[in-house]
């Protein structure tokens, strides 16, 4: 893009902001200081004065700039952690559809992406697009076998138009970062960067196939979801064909209830979905939004459009829920010490100042019944709290603070008196119980014994290497600060652990060599005694799983 088409377009965009009577992001930019009041004086909108909410107002000239900035609005939505609340939940609110284009150009690129005419592929094939939005577009077709299928395609020169305005979004991220210090907190250029890494992601189809595939497998026979099938045969980068799926639109309340649904149950599902997708899998749909989501006739919720997608290490699951129970008991001291032992926040944070804090923005919330909390904005409340403690942004948890809002509002329109809590916190319980059970014991066990059973015949070497080097002095340090030293309290941990596994590993595999060499002799006192050693090696590596918990 030009110098000189970068100054219109942003002469354009000046003019459309004014127009919404948003002098304020104008202003921001110097440079086009003067152009506001030459544009109010020729259109008349000098003495002009509105009513309507600022939230509104941006949402609107989002709107006419076109379909990328419609997107940029709709990422920017899900931080709600920099912007304030109004912005942020009228930004969820952009709606992304624009014209189609034509079918004939859908059907070249269709047919150059698969190497060959329509009918080689389909029996049948709908040049009238069914859904439009600004990356991509939607024809219904049909395989020579009959299947029902739907053909997703990018719209021609859209990595072009992308890549134009992306660069405008850096010029504007930069001129605002220079001239309004009050947009330095917002991080702009931090902003587009991550709306770069998200819209180049959308562009891929194979990406979002694979994220189809993956979220379908995790939901295999279940009755809560179901996702339909791709067909990698017929996918490319820019053109997906994927099973066609029938059920009742979920913003059509109306037909859900004459179909005979249960509401409350669909509310419900829809909840336990979430977290199935979050605590189970790590692994869940971002842009749950209505359009994206149907109802099969038995209740079941059918999802399109995969583009999107979060992931949560096992640490952010653990310490999510641990977060989630500390809030449905009030615990606000456990929630502070949640977040600095994540390393949310910092480890030197005073913990009475950050429960204090937390303590004044919950208890207002509690006060009321419970099926009137919304749990999106408890969330957002503690990340602009935990902000103010030097929070690191963690982009993980933002999307699905988003995709909550998203479920919660949902769920709320199917069933008003949704009690988010009543589904959300036994589902938490029993995961937290899996995670530190028995149950989930041997199954560190089965996961982690391969590993284990490979450097064990290496186990003693090293262990004689550790002993020769202490014993020489070679391991000897000397700590100067608070950080090293409380990096010396974790190394000892850790030998610790070391310790018990190799203490552990010892007496597992003693159990089986006498277990093996007894059985072989016929020695009686062999089954007991390896029983006793199997026993207490378990016992051992038990204490190493639960330190490792701590």
């Amino acid at each position: 893009m030009t110098p000189l088409s970068q100054l219109g377009r942003l002469l354009h965009i000046s003019q459309v902001f004014v127009r919404h009577d948003l002098d304020e992001f104008v202003r921001a930019v110097h440079l086009f200081r003067p152009y506001r009041f030459l544009w109010r004086a020729l259109t008349g909108h000098w003495f002009r004065h509105t009513e309507r909410p600022r939230g509104t107002r941006v949402r609107e000239a989002l709107e006419e700039l076109g379909p990328i900035f419609i997107k940029f609005g709709q990422m920017l939505s899900t931080r709600p952690d920099l912007l304030p609340d109004d912005l942020a939940l009228e930004l969820a609110r952009l709606q992304d559809r624009v014209p189609p284009f034509p079918g004939a150009e859908a059907q070249r690129l269709v047919e150059e992406a698969l190497g060959g005419p329509l009918d080689q592929h389909f029996r049948e094939f709908d040049l009238q697009p069914v859904a439009s939005a600004s990356v991509a577009q939607v024809h219904l077709a049909t395989l020579h076998d009959g299947t029902a299928v739907a053909v997703k395609v990018l719209r021609p020169g859209i990595e072009r138009i992308i890549e134009r305005d992306l660069a405008l979004l850096d010029t504007l991220a930069q001129l605002t970062e220079r001239w309004w210090p009050e947009a330095r907190r917002l991080k702009p250029m931090e902003v587009v960067d991550e709306y770069r890494k998200t819209i180049h992601g959308e562009l891929d189809l194979m990406r979002e196939g694979a994220n189809a595939s993956r979220l379908r497998a995790n939901f295999e026979d279940s009755s809560l979801l179901y996702v339909p099938s791709v067909y990698w045969d017929l996918t490319r980068s820019n053109v997906m064909v994927m099973e066609r799926i029938a059920g009742i639109p979920i913003s059509n309340i109306a037909e859900l209830k004459r179909a005979g649904i249960d509401m409350k149950k669909l509310a419900h599902s829809g909840v336990e979905i979430f977290f199935t997708q979050a605590f189970r899998d790590g692994f869940f749909h971002a842009d749950m939004h209505p359009g994206n989501i149907f109802v099969s006739p038995e209740g079941q919720y059918r999802a399109v459009d995969f583009g999107i997608m979060g992931t949560l290490s096992e640490r952010d699951k653990h310490y999510l829920a641990e977060n989630f129970l500390a809030f449905f008991n009030r615990d606000y001291r456990a929630v502070a010490e949640a977040h600095v032992r994540a390393g949310w926040v910092n480890r030197d944070t005073r913990l009475e100042e950050f429960e204090a804090a937390i303590r004044s923005v919950c208890e207002p919330i509690f006060a009321k019944p419970l099926r009137d909390i919304s749990f999106g904005r408890l969330l957002l409340r503690l990340f602009q709290t935990a902000r103010r403690f030097n929070m690191e942004v963690q982009p993980q948890l933002v999307l699905l603070q988003k995709t909550l809002f998203n479920i919660e509002g949902l769920g709320r329109q199917l069933y008003p008196d949704l009690d988010l809590w009543e589904t959300a916190k036994p589902f938490l319980e029993r995961w937290m119980r899996d995670q530190f059970g028995p149950t989930a014991f041997v199954k560190t066990l089965q996961r982690e014994f391969p590993r284990w059973w490979r450097i064990l015949p290496e186990m003693p070497a090293t262990v004689f290497d550790l002993l020769r080097q202490a014993g020489n002095g070679d391991l000897s340090l000397h700590w100067q600060s608070a950080d090293l030293a409380r990096l010396r309290a974790e190394l000892r941990g850790h030998h610790r652990r070391l310790l018990l596994a190799v203490i552990g590993s010892g007496l597992l595999i003693a159990g089986a060599v006498v277990l093996t060499l007894g059985g072989r002799n016929g020695l009686a006192w062999a089954e007991p005694a390896a029983w006793l050693f199997g026993g207490a090696g378990l016992v051992f590596m038990a204490a190493v799983w639960v330190r490792n918990r701590l």
